[in-house]
């Protein structure tokens, strides 16, 4: 073999043992790191899944612990149910009202006896605070007067006043100016007896009509307008009793969340409910521990006969109103005054004596003509808003008589005015609503104890509405505390 071959033969047989190693090198190199990368991902996937199951786990303790919330939620819910469900079943029936007694017949109210209560329908697995509790009577009886708005309109609906909402400032109006006609009254009475004092004279007592009508005032005014042969109802209370004249059972907390806005039409709608459930003095039919409890509740007197008289005097002003504003528009009538004006000043010869007197003439004759219309309110005819020459019912001769032996008038009836229940309503649009509510409040109050026989029956122990916090024990210590309200609507 030459020299050349055999170099040959040794390269490659270099060559050949370097593949051997490198190949050698290579799979040892491969396993080894093979070996780690399958250890790390072991690892890698080993944490993935025990955060996985961490977070499964997580969101399985979640539920679980939101479904034990909602299950004493729902078991406080049930119980706020129940609890409400023993409502005053006489106030319902009665009334039409819905309100929880918190005295449970014991006539004693006590905060632990609605706790008690709930903590039997929730099987004492919660402890229960109240944190707003509201009665009938609180905040000028708002959640009283929020149950009849609603009940009336939920029963009659909204048209039942539909008709009357554009009266109401009407009947706001004939107040302000019954207040300015009664300044003007008291104002002519001082100039007059100033023109008499500066001519030392004085009017005539004979057919004198401005002095009649001031005895009449002296006088008590129920003996000029009831109906001949109608008793007064001689009922009473006693004023300590009632509910507007002793301390009252308070709630604590406001409900301004919740409450409904007021307005003309709730109060409206307050009007209907007294007229539909209480009774007056042109009712044949009587029950209460007072015969006239719509009168009750506008004037807040201790008998029938106070407040009857109280309320025909209110309506005495206001008839006033339109028969004035009437009667200084008819020329005729101003004529007729002024003639008589001069025939009781003739002999003092002064004309700003007979000229105010003619005023006086108009203003007596005006009072007359209110007397008119208050003894057709009372014998249950009709008199009308405004008057007209066709509706006027006293004569000037006739107004001399009024009040005596003489007067046989009993009031006409107008079949397009309105009843003494349609001046009623308008009494109670213009009073302060949460009074009448109270005296309303009041007159239920005494009925219930005294009629009904539920003797125990207070008023202020009533409860509208409440929120309670309960806290109930999950598991391994964790507390949950959660509200709940109620209130009938």
């Amino acid at each position: 073999m030459s020299g050349y071959e055999v170099r040959k033969a040794g390269l490659l047989a270099g060559i050949g043992d370097c593949r051997q190693n490198d190949r050698e090198w290579k799979e040892g190199d491969c396993r080894q790191i093979d070996k780690k990368c399958r250890g790390e991902v072991t690892a890698y996937l080993s944490l993935v899944f025990i955060l996985l199951i961490a977070f499964v786990s997580g969101i399985m303790e979640s539920a679980s612990i939101q479904l034990a919330k909602n299950y004493r939620r729902t078991d406080m819910n049930r119980a706020v149910e129940c609890v409400f469900a023993e409502y005053q079943k006489e106030l319902f029936e009665e009334y039409d009202i819905f309100a929880l007694d918190g005295s449970y017949e014991t006539g004693q109210y006590a905060e632990q006896n609605v706790t008690d209560r709930f903590n039997y329908y929730c099987e004492g697995r919660m402890e229960h605070e109240v944190e707003r509790i509201q009665f009938l009577t609180d905040y000028g009886c708002s959640a009283f007067l929020e149950q009849v708005s609603a009940y009336m309109e939920h029963k009659y609906g909204l048209e039942v006043v539909k008709d009357m909402l554009d009266m109401t400032s009407v009947w706001g109006q004939q107040e302000e100016r019954a207040e300015d006609y009664a300044e003007e009254e008291d104002s002519w009475q001082e100039h007059m007896d100033q023109l008499l004092n500066e001519n030392e004279s004085e009017l005539p007592e004979e057919n004198n009509p401005i002095a009649h009508v001031g005895q009449m005032k002296k006088s008590p005014l129920l003996t000029l307008v009831l109906p001949r042969n109608q008793a007064v109802s001689e009922k009473r209370t006693e004023g300590g009793e009632m509910l507007a004249a002793r301390n009252r059972n308070q709630g604590y907390g406001r409900f301004s969340d919740v409450a409904a806005e007021k307005g003309s039409v709730s109060a409206l709608l307050f009007g209907e409910y007294l007229l539909h459930h209480f009774s007056k003095f042109t009712d044949t039919e009587r029950t209460g521990v007072l015969d006239y409890e719509l009168e009750y509740i506008l004037a807040g007197k201790d008998s029938d006969k106070e407040n009857l008289e109280s309320v025909v005097r209110k309506l005495l002003f206001l008839r006033f109103v339109p028969n004035y504003t009437y009667i200084q528009t008819d020329s005729a009538m101003k004529a007729e005054a002024e003639t008589a004006a001069m025939a009781l000043c003739t002999l003092l010869a002064v004309p700003a004596i007979t000229e105010a007197a003619a005023q006086g003439i108009l203003l007596a004759w005006s009072y007359g003509e209110s007397i008119m219309d208050l003894r057709s309110l009372l014998k249950g005819s009709r008199v009308p808003l405004v008057k007209s020459k066709e509706s006027w019912q006293l004569q000037l001769s006739k107004l001399l008589t009024l009040g005596t032996d003489e007067d046989l008038s009993e009031g006409r009836d107008d079949e397009n005015g309105l009843s003494y229940s349609e001046y009623l309503r308008m009494l109670f649009f213009l009073s302060k609503k949460e009074t009448a509510a109270l005296r309303t409040l009041g007159i239920i109050e005494q009925n219930m104890r005294k009629v009904h026989g539920q003797t125990y029956f207070h008023a202020d122990f009533c409860i509208s509405r409440m929120e309670i916090q309960s806290i109930c024990s999950l598991r391994r210590g964790i507390r949950y505390q959660f509200r709940t309200y109620y209130g009938y609507r």
